[in-house]
């Protein structure tokens, strides 16, 4: 969410080794009581002893700090961008999109190529980035692609059916003409997540994709949410994702 850091001065002691994700609130108390937790190399037996700015604080002898906030954004990715923290080549990346405005260091969740719009999750939570990323949780993604020229049904049902490329095979969850009339126009659901999938899929058959969309993620949708902007994570929306994963 879109909350403002934990002002660390002025906090109380136990408070703090709290939020440093060593144990509960009460729990924290009882440490400091039994004199495992240190202030400026001091042991400070008092729980409500205010946290000053500088202060340097071990729990057993080890420097603690409070957990950084998890952030959680959706963008919807715009053409041009380069899904990166950074590039070499000072190409516009999709942090640049968040306009400075995110203190804390994120970075996206796997990749959408230069030419690919959609959306794209950025965090700086690396247990959601890493489960979101890895194959066995089967992240579903829908995209919607529009051809160079009309898709046989031919190969819709071929796609359908499974494939196998370069890299080995191809599973496609699901595969439909986004209209009868508009047969350059097609929808894919599927959850493999290797590098440009969907565009080697249609080149396998000769097509050439002319626009990439992925318009839903891991169950996050654009709803809301134009082109090249960017917004927090409901709560609801994070509690789903880490369900989810």
């Amino acid at each position: 969410m879109g909350k403002e850091s934990v002002s660390i001065e002025g906090m109380r002691l136990n408070k703090y080794v709290a939020h440093c994700g060593i144990c509960s609130r009460r729990k924290a108390a009882e440490f400091v009581k039994e004199g495992l937790v240190k202030v400026n190399g001091d042991v400070v037996l008092e729980p409500f002893y205010q946290v000053q700015k500088d202060d340097q604080i071990t729990f057993k002898d080890e420097l603690i700090k409070p957990e950084e906030r998890k952030v959680y954004i959706l963008l919807n990715k715009p053409k041009n961008t380069i899904t990166t923290s950074n590039d070499e080549r000072d190409r516009k990346t999709v942090l640049d999109l968040l306009g400075g405005k995110i203190k804390e260091r994120v970075y996206p969740v796997g990749r959408l190529d230069w030419a690919t719009t959609g959306l794209l999750l950025i965090t700086n939570d690396g247990d959601i980035a890493k489960k979101l990323s890895h194959p066995s949780h089967k992240v579903t993604k829908y995209y919607e692609v529009t051809l160079d020229k009309p898709v046989a049904q031919e190969h819709v049902n071929q796609i359908r059916a499974g494939i196998t490329l370069d890299d080995g095979p191809v599973e496609v969850d699901s595969v439909n003409y986004l209209s009868e009339q508009i047969k350059e126009e097609v929808g894919v659901e599927l959850h493999v997540g290797r590098n440009r999938i969907v565009r080697r899929i249609f080149e396998h058959f000769g097509y050439e994709v002319l626009r990439l969309d992925r318009t839903y993620y891991a169950g996050l949708t654009k709803k809301d949410l134009p082109r090249s902007r960017w917004r927090f994570l409901s709560e609801r929306e994070i509690i789903m994702l880490k369900h989810f994963t």
